[in-house]
């Protein structure tokens, strides 16, 4: 009888440890797979810059990877891309489309801008006319709006909080634009603005955490059973 008492509870107790044991080891994949991750974008950022690729599954392998192109600012055609600084402070991102010699356009993050920075004739200087090089980061465009908390692009004002290459192609009525885009690093530009070098490059990584905490509250699921059976076999005799 008293054995009996405790077969669901033991179902219930094998059943909640079986799932926390499997989502520790869930986290211990997961912390692996971030590692190799980080390992990969280190590497990339440490490496020469390369030429614009000219294909999107190219591009798919260099993200994060210095690149260098060279072409002629369309500053006219500005867009803004609200952010904030590394240090906090809100503004824009400047995205400019960069026409390169053979006639593609290449969206490039040029970098930070507070408010008061926005219009181009508060930052003249940093303008650029006429063919010159850039160089910066490759980055992949996300699929879709990144997180149900951002807000929705809105291209009639030019406000935009992610990146959409199409939309933003469309936007400036400009045609074969590359499917990826660039963020200018951080050398300075006339007159110090836009500053770049404002890409987030920290991956964070808490997966180590997560799987301990599981991994306890399995142990400690097993002392508050073995309490509650030892307890139960004594009221039953």
């Amino acid at each position: 009888m008293a054995r009996r008492a405790l077969f669901w509870p033991t179902a219930w107790a094998g059943l909640g440890f079986a799932i926390l044991i499997g989502l520790g080891l869930w986290q211990v994949q997961r912390l692996g797979w971030k590692e190799g991750l980080i390992a990969q974008r280190q590497g990339a950022l440490g490496a020469a810059p390369v030429a614009v690729p000219e294909t999107l599954a190219t591009a798919a392998a260099l993200e994060f990877h210095p690149v260098r192109a060279s072409g002629v600012f369309q500053n006219d055609r500005e867009l803004y891309l609200n952010a904030q600084s590394l240090r906090g402070g809100a503004g824009f991102d400047v995205v400019t489309p960069l026409r390169l010699t053979d006639g593609t356009v290449l969206m490039v993050n040029r970098g930070f801008v507070p408010t008061d920075k926005k219009a181009p004739e508060t930052r003249a200087p940093g303008e650029i006319s006429g063919p010159t090089s850039v160089v910066g980061l490759l980055r992949l465009a996300p699929a879709g709006k990144p997180s149900l908390f951002i807000p929705e692009n809105d291209a009639a004002r030019n406000s935009w909080f992610y990146v959409d290459l199409g939309a933003m192609a469309k936007a400036d009525a400009i045609v074969h634009v590359l499917p990826f885009y660039l963020d200018a690093d951080a050398s300075p530009n006339p007159g110090g603005w836009p500053q770049g070098g404002q890409t987030e490059i920290d991956l964070p990584n808490h997966h180590l955490q997560y799987a301990v905490t599981w991994f306890a509250l399995a142990a400690a699921l097993v002392v508050i059973y073995v309490r509650f059976a030892r307890r139960r076999l004594r009221e039953r005799g």
